[in-house]
C-alpha cells in the first residue's frame, strides 16, 4: 500500500508542477545562448530603442525591424511597449526561437523570466543588456500567441569583428 501511495503522490506532484510551470514563467538556462550572453551594464556600448506596437492593419511590430550590431558588443535595448497589448522581446537564434513559439502556443500564460527576454505590458518600459560573443544571423521576436505570426519578428545580424 505504501508504494501505490507514494506513486500517487509522484504523479500528482509532477502534474501540480507542469501546471504551475505552464501557467507560470518559463525561468532558467539562458544565462548563455547561441547569440550571446547576459551584458554588464556599466559595459554597454550602443543603445539600440525597441518600440513594440500593433499597428491598424492588424499587424504586430517592433521599430526597428532590423538590428546590426557587432559581435563581441554589449547592447542596452531600451524597450518600449507602445501598444495596447502585452508583448515580448526574444533574442535568440531561429531554432530556438520557434521552439519556444510552439510552447507558447501551448502554455499561453507562460512569461519568460530569462536575461534575453522580457515582456511588458502596455506603456511600459523595460531594458536587457546583452554581450553579442557569437557572429551571424539570429532573430528576435514577440512569443505571445499570434504575434509572431502577425509579424512580431526580425533578423538580428551579429557582424564578426
Amino acid at each position: 500500500m505504501k508504494k501505490t501511495e507514494f506513486a500517487l503522490a509522484l504523479v500528482a506532484a509532477s502534474a501540480l508542477s507542469s501546471q504551475a510551470l505552464a501557467s507560470g514563467s518559463h525561468a532558467g538556462g539562458h544565462d548563455k545562448v547561441s547569440v550571446g550572453e547576459p551584458g554588464d551594464k556599466n559595459k554597454s556600448t550602443q543603445t539600440i530603442r525597441v518600440t513594440m506596437k500593433e499597428t491598424d492593419d492588424g499587424k504586430m511590430i517592433f521599430t526597428p525591424a532590423i538590428i546590426k550590431v557587432r559581435q563581441g558588443q554589449t547592447v542596452h535595448f531600451a524597450i518600449k511597449n507602445a501598444g495596447e497589448l502585452a508583448h515580448e522581446f526574444v533574442l535568440d537564434d531561429k531554432a530556438t526561437i520557434q521552439e519556444h513559439k510552439v510552447t507558447m502556443e501551448k502554455f499561453p500564460d507562460m512569461e519568460h523570466d530569462d536575461p534575453n527576454a522580457i515582456r511588458l505590458e502596455p506603456g511600459k518600459f523595460g531594458d536587457i543588456y546583452w554581450t553579442f560573443t557569437n557572429d551571424g544571423t539570429f532573430e528576435f521576436a514577440c512569443l505571445v500567441p499570434g504575434h509572431y505570426d502577425a509579424g512580431m519578428h526580425g533578423p538580428l545580424d551579429v557582424v564578426k569583428k
